[in-house]
């Protein structure tokens, strides 16, 4: 659904786990990224710390933008290393006006230090700059920020800035970050899905004048209009009070209206385009993930893959007059989130939430508290361990009663080996020739199963395994 990505860093923690969790997943899904290193004010700030955690723990090439101006306190712009200017905020209008400046003297050595590292890094994706860089000649910043650009798009390069966004600091240079160095959507391939008519792959180009394809990613309760549906249409045009294919469902929907999202403000809209993020009011079935076409060229694009939660808490409502509105809450709020996962826990009776961090499920239950007016109180988070073997074992099973007659005789031979990351559990019967009657292997697999749930150090699952 993205062409690309800010990854926000905090200056004094650097990267953290959740962070290294979804560079993976934009690594996975070939999503250009900028980083944006925050908090360059509070105390204990270290950009260079987090740029070589950027490094170590991500595995990327960061390519500098800017440095700091001071730090912690004394923290009041930064140098453009492409422009080779010194830039400070206003503190009067709260970061909201800002001027060039010529680069201070203290920083001086250091910026040209990292200038001529960022021109090296840009040469290798500008033959020109390089044979400039090598005549020791001066690289205009135009053709720095387009081969930088290049860079960024190809996925070998992430701009690195810094900024306060608490205080407005780097926030409007963010943004121009995001559109001079992220993709636009003529820059991505063309969006590949599937014909439900013949099974056969399909492409939609990101034209206007192509048949409309669009991806439902979002869904979000509003008080006042109801249910919204956040899409972005990767082909073709949709128009307010139109019909259109869910084709994943295969039902037709009507365009109520059309909304487009200004963090809390709307703006009514006709019509959308290719490579416009838009809401719709009206749709009853659409659901994160669906896909939302032309009705005479239907299409169903790549379906949106969601991880396991990797934390869990116990919830329970403050007050009895909280319970019911607790249940409606969660369920709307599963509903928007699928990554959001609600179960109760047979043995405890306790409702259990489970999410991608702790700052996911923060978010869920003071969302909570401002959009449903439940107060609700959690416990400690637990988090969702699974277990593993390490090396192939062998061991065997015998079962004999004897009641009379022939008895009851069971002999099983199991052999478990570490399996491939990601499969769970693979059960391979090796029995050969009709000797073992297929309905006593099926009992086998569904016991071995069965004890695979609970694993024998902890309790918790037992996964990637072969049987």
């Amino acid at each position: 659904m993205l062409d690309g990505a800010v990854a926000v860093f905090c200056s004094v923690g650097g990267v953290e786990p959740q962070s290294e969790t979804v560079w993976r997943q934009a690594n996975k899904y070939h999503v250009p990224r900028v980083a944006f290193i925050n908090k360059m004010d509070r105390v204990g700030a270290d950009f260079f710390r987090v740029v070589s955690m950027i490094v170590d723990r991500l595995k990327a090439r960061p390519g500098l933008l800017q440095l700091p101006i001071g730090k912690e306190e004394t923290f009041k712009g930064v140098v453009d290393l492409v422009l080779n200017k010194g830039i400070v905020w206003d503190e009067e209008t709260l970061g909201a006006k800002y001027r060039m400046i010529d680069i201070p003297a203290e920083l001086a050595e250091l910026a040209a230090e990292y200038r001529e590292k960022l021109i090296e890094a840009a040469a290798d994706f500008d033959e020109t700059i390089m044979e400039k860089y090598l005549a020791g000649e001066e690289v205009a910043p135009e053709a720095i920020k387009a081969a930088i650009r290049k860079g960024t798009i190809a996925m070998d390069l992430t701009p690195v800035i810094c900024g306060s966004s608490f205080k407005n600091k780097g926030v409007q240079l963010l943004l121009d970050t995001v559109v001079e160095y992220l993709p636009s959507p003529i820059d991505i391939p063309d969006v590949t899905g599937i014909d439900p008519e013949t099974d056969e792959a399909a492409t939609r180009p990101t034209e206007d004048s192509a048949p409309l394809a669009a991806l439902a990613f979002k869904i979000m309760t509003d008080p006042f209009v109801g249910q919204l549906t956040f899409f972005r249409v990767y082909s073709g045009c949709m128009t307010a009070g139109s019909y259109v294919l869910n084709s994943k469902k295969d039902s037709k929907e009507r365009i109520g209206r059309i909304v487009k999202m200004h963090a809390n403000k709307r703006e009514e809209v006709k019509e959308v385009y290719a490579g416009d993020i838009a809401a719709a009011v009206g749709l009853k079935n659409t659901t994160t993930g669906d896909t939302i076409c032309d009705i005479e060229k239907p299409i169903v694009l790549e379906a949106m893959e969601f991880p396991e939660p990797v934390i869990s808490i116990a919830i329970e409502p403050k007050t009895k007059s909280d319970q019911e509105k607790l249940g409606i809450a969660l369920q709307k709020l599963a509903v928007e989130d699928p990554s959001f996962r609600v179960k109760t826990d047979e043995e405890t009776g306790q409702t259990i939430i489970a999410g991608m961090g702790e700052l996911h499920l923060e978010i869920i239950v003071d969302r909570m508290l401002r959009e449903f007016k439940v107060e609700a109180t959690v416990g400690k988070p637990q988090v969702a361990y699974r277990e593993t073997i390490t090396r192939k074992a062998r061991t065997e099973g015998k079962y004999i009663r004897q009641t009379g007659g022939r008895g009851q005789y069971g002999h099983v031979v199991i052999e478990i080996e570490p399996g491939e990351k990601g499969k769970n559990f693979e059960f391979v019967n090796k029995t050969v020739g009709g000797s073992i009657p297929k309905e006593y292997v099926n009992p086998t697999e569904n016991g071995m199963r069965e004890a695979a749930e609970s694993g024998p150090m902890a309790g918790f699952p037992v996964v990637d395994v072969k049987v």
